[in-house]
Parts: C-alpha cells; sequence; structure tokens
C-alpha cells in the first residue's frame, strides 16, 4: 500500500517493508493452513488438530498489527463531511481536539493491553482505573495457563524457567499469543501520535485520509471515460 506519508529514508523504507510483509506473512499463514486443513479433511478424513486455533491467533495478530499500519499509512475511513465545511484554522482545531480524544483512547488501550497480558508472562499488571499509579506485585499471575492445541516448540522452553518456576509445559503458553496486545498497543499509541503530530505542523488538515468509496468511483469513472 502506497501513501505520501510512507518513509522515504533508507531506514524508514526498512521498517516500512518489515511492516507490509509482516501482514503478508500473517495473512498467507492463515490462508495456507485453512486451505491444508480443508484438503486433509474432505481428501483424506484427517486435519491438522492446532490449525484452527493458530488461524485465530494468526488473525487477531494481523487486526492489531494492521491497527497501527493503517494509521501510519493514513488508510483509516472515517467521516468528514462535517468538518470539511469548516475553515481550515477551525477544521485544524477540531482535527486537533479527535487527535487528543484517540490518544487518550489509545493510552488507555495500552493500560488495557498490558494489564491483560502482563500476568501470562509472570508480570505485575497495572494499578489505577484510567491511568496507570503504579504496579499490583500482589496479583495472582497466570504464566501456568496453556493454549488449548497450539504444542510447544523446543526453542521455546527457555520460558518454562523464565516465567513458570522450570515447569514444564505441554502446550504453547497464552503468553506467547498474547504478546502481540502491548506491542500492538504501543504501536497504535506511536503512530496516532504520528497522524496528531502532522495535523499540528500542518502536513494534513485531517486523521481522516482515506476515502476509498470516493478514489474507487472516481477510478471507475475514468475507467469507463477511457472505454468510450
Amino acid at each position: 500500500m502506497s501513501s505520501k506519508y510512507a518513509p522515504k529514508g533508507p531506514v524508514g523504507r526498512a521498517v516500512h517493508g518489515f511492516e507490509e510483509n509482516a501482514i503478508a506473512v500473517l495473512l498467507g499463514l492463515m490462508t495456507l493452513l485453512t486451505f491444508a486443513n480443508v484438503v486433509l479433511r474432505y481428501g483424506f478424513n484427517s486435519s491438522i488438530i492446532w490449525s484452527l486455533e493458530v488461524v485465530l491467533v494468526l488473525f487477531a495478530w494481523l487486526v492489531l498489527f494492521g491497527v497501527s499500519y493503517c494509521f501510519k499509512v493514513t488508510a483509516h475511513l472515517g467521516v468528514d463531511a462535517i468538518t470539511n465545511l469548516l475553515a481550515p484554522k477551525p477544521r485544524k482545531v477540531v482535527a486537533l481536539i479527535a487527535g487528543a480524544v484517540t490518544i487518550f483512547y489509545a493510552v488507555m488501550l495500552l493500560k488495557g493491553a498490558w494489564d491483560q497480558w502482563a500476568p501470562f508472562a509472570d508480570l505485575p499488571p497495572t494499578t489505577g482505573k484510567w491511568f496507570p499509579t503504579g504496579f499490583d506485585t500482589g496479583a495472582r499471575g497466570r504464566s501456568f495457563f496453556e493454549t488449548d492445541q497450539i504444542p510447544m516448540l523446543d526453542w521455546m522452553r527457555f520460558l518454562e524457567d523464565w516465567i513458570n518456576y522450570g515447569e514444564r509445559y505441554d502446550k504453547m503458553p497464552r503468553m506467547v499469543p498474547y504478546t502481540i496486545l502491548p506491542i500492538a498497543a504501543v504501536l497504535i499509541l506511536f503512530r496516532v501520535c504520528q497522524a496528531v503530530w502532522r495535523v499540528w505542523t500542518d502536513e494534513a488538515d485531517s486523521l481522516i485520509v482515506s476515502h476509498e468509496a470516493e478514489d474507487a468511483v472516481e477510478e471507475a469513472a475514468q475507467t469507463l471515460s477511457k472505454e468510450a
């Protein structure tokens, strides 16, 4: 996906490429596992027991990772029929207010993501209702919780000593698939701050940039005019 906000430097392009490739790999693995399981089920009366759970995990990773990526390339949709009626300065003020609300939401999302993931990694969740005010060191750890069907990989056995006090895992610990929660929340907060900064510096006049429906109609009209 191209965007005028895509990074131009070598490091930025490398990160941008990594993000696009990661999304493509997640989608490809989901498709491959689903296809293989269908073939095995209807062709050989068999199945990959853990494939459905892995596909669900990959789908969650794809969605959460994609949210931050779409903020980066300004691909999120929105309604700007009213803000487009405003003069440039009021429109910028409204955009900054919307950005501040979005940043507040992203901070709460990050706190919730950490609090959800931390016990599974044998780490303390935060205290406080809206913002973290400390760490709840008395919270009970959940590092012993495992996934239902995903097998434990041998190269990840070090987690047994790190978070499970040496106890052996029969299945992959839930900490592993849940790791995307804090990672995605941090990326979302970072990308939202980038989008608000673009509005502040007048590089953009709104957090809403993508207009897929309008672009599709315009592209269809151009195609018809060329054929005519």
